[in-house]
């Protein structure tokens, strides 16, 4: 009887010493080390917020405020250029760690990666020649959130007849595009391009009568030479199915990476890096309100 009692206690112990040195793996395997160099993906191709130079190098206010992220976390980053329409799969793929893309953060966006709080907000609305009906027609370049639907509604209502027949252009696979799908596709014709590039020279040589696009991108391009014929009108769109704001996609299992852009993002709101690239950059404060 007392062998088995010993043997019993022993067998005890194993098990508790296996527990205990289970919960410890579990713990460091929780917290392990904060990473200390991270690769950052940008589309390169939607200037000013990220852009090829002639040159070949990446720049504008997203690949600077990358570089600043970084710092602050004090680890070594490295910025590549990838297709809109691989930067989530690629990064679920681990190609690389980060996305900072002018990417809306969105609930169905959330089902598949992780988001940062927003770094900017941006509404999104129409560029129209200057002699256009709706451009002539006058309409408040008020917001309208796409949360509040009597609203949204009336505004789409009264943007319909000025559109109607109209070639439209708008980057596919973007919620600009599933935005003039789900409420224009009864009204104008609608043209996808791989980059706003694309769209904005057919602008330009009178292919598309208008585009549809975020406003600091849509005021970027209409600044260019032989754009001094168009203008932005109507109201700006946001919230509903434009999200939450643009912020920093990263994989569901990298949490401390996250953890970590979003203290660095906390700081440059707060001290007002955010609002100096953007008026940089944007020439507009899209500083997100707290």
């Amino acid at each position: 009887m007392t062998s088995i009692r010993q043997s019993l206690r022993a067998c005890a112990a194993i098990t508790l010493i296996s527990s205990v040195v289970s919960i410890l793996g579990l713990y460091s395997t929780a917290h392990a080390a904060a990473p200390t160099s991270i690769t950052i993906a940008t589309e390169g191709a939607y200037a000013p917020w990220n852009f090829t130079t002639a040159d070949g190098k990446l720049d504008g206010m997203e690949v600077e405020l990358a570089d600043n992220l970084c710092a602050r976390m004090n680890i070594e980053c490295k910025i590549i250029a990838q297709d809109w329409d691989g930067l989530i799969p690629s990064l679920n793929a681990g190609k690389y760690d980060v996305i900072i893309a002018s990417m809306f953060i969105t609930d169905k966006r959330l089902e598949v990666i992780d988001f940062t709080q927003p770094y900017a907000v941006d509404p999104s609305s129409f560029a129209v020649a200057k002699d256009s009906e709706l451009a002539k027609a006058g309409i408040a370049a008020e917001k309208i959130s796409m949360n509040d639907d009597a609203a949204a509604q009336a505004a789409i209502a009264t943007l319909k007849p000025l559109l109607k027949g109209k070639i439209v252009g708008v980057q596919a696979a973007t919620l600009l595009q599933e935005f003039v799908e789900t409420h224009f596709s009864d009204t104008v014709e609608i043209r996808s391009y791989k980059t706003t590039e694309q769209h904005d020279l057919d602008l330009s040589a009178g292919r598309v009568d208008a585009l549809f696009g975020q406003d600091t991108a849509l005021a970027a391009t209409l600044a260019n030479d032989g754009f001094e014929d168009y203008t932005i009108a109507g109201p700006g769109f946001v919230q509903g199915m434009f999200g939450y704001g643009i912020g920093a996609g990263t994989r569901k299992s990298d949490t401390e990476l996250n953890q970590m852009l979003n203290e660095a993002i906390d700081e440059a709101i707060a001290d007002g890096t955010i609002k100096a690239l953007s008026l940089k950059w944007l020439n507009t404060d899209v500083t997100p309100v707290k």
